[in-house]
């Protein structure tokens, strides 16, 4: 029984986790439509860095979450 509740709890977490990556490829076709300076550009490619940057912690932290258990 613990196992499958377990084996549900990551799987909703890894959706979660797709679904972060997913709207982070969203964000840069969405940045790609603005017509902005270079600036504004650069500060679009540091945010996605960023937040890819966070999501592959997150992504790494769920792994290890589950490989304890």
């Amino acid at each position: 029984m613990q196992v499958e509740y377990q084996d549900i709890e990551w799987e909703h977490d890894w959706k979660t986790i797709v679904e972060i990556f997913d709207t982070i490829d969203r964000l840069k076709l969405f940045f790609k439509r603005l017509d902005v300076s270079y600036l504004r550009q650069y500060e679009q490619k540091i945010l996605i860095l960023n937040l890819e940057k966070y999501a592959c912690s997150l992504q790494n932290y769920i792994i290890e979450k589950y490989s304890e258990r």
